[in-house]
């Protein structure tokens, strides 16, 4: 009973919810006029017909008559009072009928169970809570960070600026709160000091304010932002945002280290220590149609291949694997062993370097397909970039007008030649319907996708994209990386490497028959022993000993596997 006493005191306490009551005591109190008005108006007709009834009888018919109930144990023999009791039928029906219950509805029950849900809408989180992390965004790229996150054990709150939202988040198995994002009690209620990183992924207006009213909470809780504009990064810096991204410019800058490169054949993707792990599409390599075995890249390079994309999908290589045009092998060495792979490899083989120099064409001029442009032009590779309106700050030289799906505008640009096309539009439908275009114009070509949910890589590999990276992984990566220095490096979609110290399970055993490979699909990069040394890609006689460090690298399926049969890694907060 307090409860309820105190949940409609909250509720009248509402000046809304006193304007709809006060509407619904005017209508009652027309309602109640209106009866007696039909009470008094009985009598007189009554008399009329020289009969006579009490007044509490007047009130009783006329609430009969205008609820439809009609007993007819008293009725009119006149016309007039016939009439009259029409009138009075016709306006029950409209006013009790019709209007009574969606009055009350539109201005009491709805509003009560509107309340009712904000008043069981989470505002705060435990007060014991702490290591987690506080994601102010409800973008699909926010819940998509949140189920990596948990993947690896973090808890996540997302603050959402509605109850609605919030509610529907709550359904779906998120821990959400609502709250106002200028609101410093608000990050109170988050326990902010004890959290292990505050991130922010709305626009650069609101997420200056968000940084500014976090750090009157607290002035040295991390918090990682995402900037949309260059102009922005400073502003949020002196706001007190411990780390800014231009998570956009990141993934143009990704999309064109992958394209194909006669001077340089990989792109490296991470560095950890010595260790390098770079990416290398098979297509246009003497490697095309070779096995693993066959083509003799570690004894003559002594570079690793510890997997391979097959159109989105990562496998680990056996000796009589064949390379086809279509993968792309993540290779593990030392900056060394990496250029002479790149050696190797040579020029395209299926044409001279001239054909490879032809300029790359970019299919979007946003965020991302400038940064890819300037990127390109960094490398001394020249572009063509097509778009439907001219674009400030692009040479028109570089640019092309037009649409992309027009065969002549791609032409101008020349897709005939280019040794790559990148697709860079922030709408996936738009990626997928020009990469099978683009696939069908040039079955040779390299095309890189970006895609903005992770959920259409593989569509876009389905679709003839040889490489796809998606905004959502990015973000992801950058964060992961973040809580977890040392511990977890993501180098691409959910392909991870990771560290973990050799067990009990694992020592005495050599790297061959230890079971990491078969049983848990990672594979080996490197060995840090007692001294010091790392020993990069080690042999398959390399006995393990316990308290050695491993570098693995896997897809997160992988890496739990690993954990599971042999150790499992500390918490990412910790």
């Amino acid at each position: 009973m307090k409860f309820i006493s105190s949940q409609i005191a909250l509720f009248m306490q509402q000046r809304s919810t006193r304007r709809n009551i006060e509407f619904l005591l005017r209508f009652f109190a027309m309602l109640v006029g209106l009866i007696v008005l039909y009470s008094i108006l009985f009598h007189f007709i009554m008399q009329y017909e020289g009969r006579s009834y009490t007044w509490v009888t007047g009130v009783y018919w006329t609430l009969t008559v205008m609820s439809t109930l009609g007993f007819g144990d008293i009725t009119f023999t006149s016309d007039l009072g016939r009439i009259f009791s029409i009138v009075v039928l016709m306006s029950g029906v409209f006013l009790l009928l019709v209007m009574l219950p969606f009055t009350f509805i539109q201005f009491f029950y709805a509003p009560w169970l509107e309340a009712q849900k904000k008043g069981h809408t989470p505002r705060s989180i435990p007060q014991d809570a702490k290591g987690h992390i506080i994601v102010v965004n409800a973008s699909p790229i926010a819940l998509n960070l949140v189920d990596d996150l948990r993947n690896y054990g973090a808890r996540c709150v997302l603050l959402c600026h509605d109850s609605p939202t919030t509610l529907e988040l709550l359904d779906q198995g998120y821990d959400a709160v609502v709250g106002e994002h200028d609101h410093s009690e608000v990050y109170r209620n988050l326990r902010l000091p004890q959290a292990a990183m505050l991130v922010a992924l709305d626009n650069d207006m609101r997420n200056t304010s968000i940084v500014f009213t976090a750090r009157d909470v607290d002035a040295q809780a991390p918090i990682v932002v995402g900037a949309q504009s260059d102009d922005a990064i400073d502003i949020l810096l002196l706001a007190g945002s411990t780390h800014v991204y231009q998570f956009h410019k990141l993934l143009g800058e990704a999309l064109a280290r992958r394209v194909l490169n006669a001077r340089a054949r990989s792109s490296v993707i991470s560095r950890y220590n010595k260790l390098v792990v770079a990416e290398a599409p098979v297509m246009r390599t003497p490697l095309v149609g070779k096995s693993l075995r066959e083509c003799g890249l570690r004894k003559a390079t002594g570079a690793n291949v510890v997997g391979l994309w097959e159109r989105g999908k990562f496998v680990l290589p056996a000796p009589d694997t064949v390379f086809t045009d279509t993968m792309v092998m993540v290779i593990a060495g030392t900056r060394r062993q990496i250029t002479a792979v790149d050696l190797l490899l040579g020029p395209c083989a299926s044409g001279t370097e001239d054909a490879n120099e032809a300029p790359v064409v970019i299919l979007g001029c946003g965020r991302v397909g400038q940064a890819a442009a300037r990127q390109l032009a960094a490398s001394k590779r020249e572009y063509r970039i097509v778009d439907k309106k001219f674009k400030s700050g692009v040479a028109r030289n570089h640019l092309i007008v037009g649409d992309a799906a027009d065969l002549g505008v791609l032409e101008q640009a020349g897709i005939r030649t280019a040794p790559s096309v990148l697709i860079t539009t922030h709408d996936d439908d738009t990626n997928i319907y020009l990469t099978l275009y683009c696939r069908r114009l040039r079955p040779d070509i390299q095309i890189i996708s970006r895609a903005t949910l992770d959920r259409n890589v593989n569509i876009l590999h389905a679709a003839g994209a040889d490489l796809v990276l998606s905004l959502a992984s990015m973000v992801t990566n950058s964060i992961i990386n973040l809580l977890s220095p040392g511990k977890v490096l993501m180098v691409n979609e959910g392909l991870n490497i990771f560290r973990s110290t050799v067990g009990k399970s694992l020592a005495g055993k050599a790297l061959m028959g230890s079971g990491i490979r078969s049983g848990t699909h990672c594979s080996v990069l490197a060995l840090r022993d007692a001294s010091g040394t790392m020993h990069i890609n080690p042999d398959p006689d390399q006995v393990f000993e316990e308290g050695d460090e491993m570098y693995l690298i896997g897809d997160s399926q992988a890496e739990k596997a690993f954990y599971e049969t042999f150790g499992r890694d500390a918490d990412l907060t910790e």
